[in-house]
């Protein structure tokens, strides 16, 4: 039967005869869950106080990942997770050290939030493991070159083409966005990103439309042009242009449907 360490191999020493207690708790515990059949009346109360007592672990090594852009409070939680399997998963007839288990599987879970959950934009696994492996290949090769390494330095290190670098590093830039309300290039910080950002600009558009309208409204009888001018420019509606040149509103109706036609075909490509 395995038979628990005194003290797990933990990522720090206890630092007081407390935690050294609270430790031997918990390696008491995950012992006593081992031993615990499944479905016995005590094992949900006992497996329950091992997840509590092995916490202080998990948020340790969930720590270690701070800072990088994720609150802690969310690494906490994906640790947790991890911690829980770990302990649902543990054989300890194996004889292996739980925290020889646990820490791997913990780590893996805190890994796998940054992987599915930190990202900005989601991009295809395929770039996130690049990204993931260009970061590594940049660290080694640093320290091996006495430089930064170039793409093809990066590529040949992977075995992978320069194009799937390249193609790693622009994914890369969907890992964390900027708000648009960043403070930006001055002094009293009144500009931000968002300012200096282009955007379409429709006044281009209605400036061509009025100067093709020009010589499309030469297209038109000079009755369809009269209708068209009191309607759009005049604001007039159809009743007051009947009255004004003598005909029934119906008519108006017919004139102004077909000269908008005309319109829209001499407003095309085959404007006249």
């Amino acid at each position: 039967m395995y038979a628990p360490a005194t003290r797990p191999i933990h990522s720090r020493r206890p630092s007081d005869p407390g935690d050294v207690a609270s430790e031997e708790r918990a390696v008491e515990l995950i012992a006593a869950l081992a031993r615990t059949p499944e479905g016995a009346p005590a094992r949900r109360r006992l497996r329950d106080e091992t997840i509590e007592a092995w916490l202080p672990m998990t948020r340790r090594l969930a720590r270690r990942y701070a800072g990088r852009g994720e609150p802690l409070d969310d690494l906490v939680q994906a640790a947790t997770v991890g911690l829980i399997k770990a302990i649902d998963r543990f054989d300890a007839e194996v004889g292996v050290d739980f925290t020889v288990f646990a820490i791997p599987t913990i780590l893996g879970e805190i890994k796998r939030h940054f992987r599915d959950r930190a990202w900005a934009i989601r991009v295809p696994r395929r770039l996130q493991e690049m990204r993931m492996a260009i970061s590594d290949a940049g660290t080694v090769l640093s320290h091996s070159l006495g430089r930064a390494p170039t793409v093809a330095d990066i590529a040949a290190y992977l075995k992978v083409s320069e194009e799937e670098v390249l193609e790693g590093l622009e994914g890369a830039r969907a890992y964390s966005a900027t708000s648009l309300s960043t403070p930006v290039g001055t002094e009293s910080g009144t500009l931000e990103l968002g300012d200096t950002l282009g955007a379409e600009d429709d006044d281009y558009a209605r400036t061509e439309l009025h100067l093709s309208l020009g010589p499309a409204m030469k297209c038109l009888t000079e009755r369809e042009r009269t209708i068209v001018t009191l309607r759009f420019f005049g604001n007039q509606t159809q009743t007051q242009i009947a009255t004004q040149i003598g005909v029934s509103q119906m008519h108006v109706s017919r004139l102004l449907s077909a000269a908008l036609l005309k319109l829209r075909t001499r407003l095309g490509p085959d404007a006249c």
